[in-house]
């Protein structure tokens, strides 16, 4: 049953998240949480021709390995909620057109992962489905190529530019033994105050993360203490501190429990990544791995996973729109 406060729904049953897993680039594989990966490739074309192909193979290797550690086949797989950024979410039919799963594709940007998360928890709490699973990728070079220059252009990228994950992470959500379950969700509004740099997704989806937080606290009547950690994906370093600043100034300091998957993917300091990480497969990958077990092994109780997303088009940024931005809240807790 789920229960409703405002726009927050609380899942009774709490359905569980049974299993995760995450492939990375190369880059990904050189950062601080190559650890939590379960494989990442030395190159980035990962043995394919295009790169478009090679992002296709990175969702299809993360799902297949979720599988495989369910024991799992695709055929008792009720539902597949998937998405990436490519246009038509391309990488995501073509994942799993051999997987035979039934398939609802879904474009957040960024936000697509918490989206899916989202679906999966509506499904399993009303009996829709008794298991869904969840993926979420992004690839560097191909992103690239559709929303900027293709990299053989060789253009200069400005400061606030993210370094977009070149990973795929999956999850299998159910009801079943598991020390990590969905406990509530809020599905985000669109915000939008103009910004139209396609450089500056950081300050495009902090307004959204913003206001989600904020309604999701006001709604739930708790504090951003309630939580171990409120974990945005991915703002960057630029977007971050534009989220700690808006919160700030509506009386909420989220800065002590505060945590950014684009901050964590690469290392800023040491890694050509300029304001840190972005892409449907960063948050996808460090929630699937490094989150999921920290909340099963009882390191984290409560983690409120906001993943954040710039809707943006090839076409849009050519003819100088702003950019909207979008946020999903999770819930994710210790069972």
């Amino acid at each position: 049953m789920i229960e409703k406060q405002g726009n927050v729904m609380f899942f009774a049953s709490r359905p569980s998240v049974l299993f995760g897993a995450a492939v990375g680039g190369k880059a990904e594989g050189d950062g601080p949480c190559a650890k939590e990966f379960d494989f990442c490739y030395d190159n980035d074309d990962i043995n394919c021709k295009t790169w478009e192909q090679a992002e296709a193979a990175l969702q299809k290797e993360a799902m297949q390995r979720v599988l495989q550690k369910a024991n799992l086949p695709p055929q008792d797989v009720d539902v597949l909620f998937s998405g990436d950024l490519l246009d038509q979410c391309v990488a995501s039919s073509v994942a799993a057109k051999e997987l035979k799963i039934p398939m609802a594709g879904l474009y957040g940007a960024c936000s697509t992962f918490a989206s899916g998360l989202c679906m999966a928890g509506i499904f399993a709490e009303s009996q829709a489905a008794k298991t869904a699973l969840v993926c979420a990728s992004s690839h560097f070079c191909s992103a690239e190529k559709q929303f900027r220059f293709p990299l053989e252009y060789g253009s200069q990228r400005p400061p606030t530019t993210q370094r977009t994950a070149t990973a795929a992470g999956a999850v299998l959500v159910g009801h079943g033994k598991s020390g990590c379950c969905i406990e509530a969700a809020m599905i985000g509004t669109i915000q939008d105050l103009g910004i139209t740099d396609a450089a500056n997704m950081g300050a495009a989806m902090a307004p959204a993360a913003a206001d989600t937080i904020a309604r999701f606290l006001k709604l739930t009547k708790t504090q951003a203490g309630d939580y171990d950690c409120i974990l945005t994906g991915d703002l960057g370093s630029v977007g971050s501190q534009l989220l700690c600043q808006i919160l700030f100034h509506n009386d909420l300091d989220i800065s002590a429990v505060h945590e950014d998957c684009g901050n964590l993917l690469f290392d800023i300091e040491k890694q050509d990544v300029h304001a840190g990480a972005s892409g449907c497969g960063c948050s996808a990958a460090l929630v699937s791995t490094m989150f999921r077990r920290k909340i099963e092994k009882g390191e984290l109780q409560k983690v409120l996973f906001v993943g954040t997303g710039a809707l943006m088009s090839p076409l849009s940024v050519r003819q100088g729109e702003s950019i909207p931005g979008i946020a999903h809240a999770v819930l994710l807790s210790r069972k």
